[in-house]
């Protein structure tokens, strides 16, 4: 008997029905549920051949959203992490740079000098 194991642990996906995890199942789902509602809906005005890529269009971002990973993130994720970084982050990050060496050596002279101000006694 041989046991299949992962090479990494964090690639590891518990098969629910029919080796699809419970996340791909649910888009699955949610992509019938889109092409059954857009069939329905506008099957009264338009043809069968048009209806048909209607209803292939209207499902192909939900059953990609269950399928795709991208870097290891889901989809939800990956489209978060470009939204952070090309809408929320600042394209120019601000450099202040400060003189520890000069504060800390400022503080040791007025330690030094017996008081906490730097004006002559």
């Amino acid at each position: 008997m041989e046991v299949k194991v992962n090479r990494e642990i964090r690639d590891y996906t518990e098969g629910v029905f029919f080796g699809l995890s419970l996340r791909q199942c649910a888009f699955a789902v949610l992509a019938c549920a889109t092409a059954v509602g857009l069939y329905f809906g506008l099957s009264p005005w338009l043809g069968l051949e048009t209806l048909s890529w209607i209803c292939v269009l209207g499902a192909a971002p939900f059953a990609a959203l269950g399928f795709v990973t991208w870097h290891g993130m889901t989809a939800e994720r990956a489209a978060w992490a470009w939204v952070k970084s090309e809408l929320l982050t600042p394209r120019e990050l601000p450099s202040r740079p400060r003189n520890l060496y000069a504060g800390a050596a400022g503080a040791g002279r007025r330690r030094a000098r017996g008081g906490k101000g730097g004006g002559r006694a």
